[in-house]
């Protein structure tokens, strides 16, 4: 657990406001997530994305950290979108999700997981044929040639880099599952 972000730091990672000034997720993640979809957040926008994906729409939240859940649950329920989150807590080494996903997000938190292959071969088995992973990783974390390691493993699993989308202090990707 050394390498996970404490719960206690997220009290600015999950729909701050002041945040969202630089990592907006309408622009992150709007071109991949449209009402009615599926969508599995191993990442920081699930509220976002719930709004997105509407009422026939749901979210697949996942966290190592219970307390980063019962947060994010807080905060769901006062944006009126805790309806459309599914609350899952991961085991460390295991996402234990059974989704068919169009979308998965995973962002600032891959370099945090011992088997990066692993995790990739999970979020692929949980995405659609045309499902669509966007990985993404803050740059003061993750060096341009471990992020080429991360997008290898990625691709070793089953997923194709298809985009290289801008995201603002972020070394990002879009992959697709083959």
């Amino acid at each position: 657990m050394a390498r996970v972000c404490p719960w206690w730091c997220a009290w600015f990672s999950i729909d701050n406001p002041l945040r969202l000034l630089v990592h907006d997720p309408q622009k992150i993640v709007g071109p991949y997530v449209q009402s009615g979809m599926m969508v599995l957040d191993v990442g920081w926008f699930s509220i976002p994305m719930a709004r997105l994906v509407g009422q026939q729409g749901r979210v697949v939240a996942v966290d190592l950290q219970q307390q980063m859940l019962d947060m994010l649950r807080r905060r769901a329920e006062k944006a009126r979108v805790a309806d459309r989150i599914q609350f899952h807590k991961c085991a460390q080494d295991h996402l234990g999700v059974d989704v068919q996903a169009d979308f998965a997000l995973a962002f600032a938190m891959a370099h945090e997981v011992p088997d990066q292959r692993r995790l990739f071969r999970e979020i692929r088995s949980c995405l659609k044929p045309s499902g669509k992973l966007l990985l993404a990783e803050p740059p003061l974390h993750v060096s341009a040639k471990t992020f080429a390691k991360e997008v290898a493993a990625a691709e070793e699993m089953g997923l194709r880099a298809a985009g290289r989308p801008h995201v603002r202090w972020s070394r990002a990707v879009v992959l697709d599952r083959t």
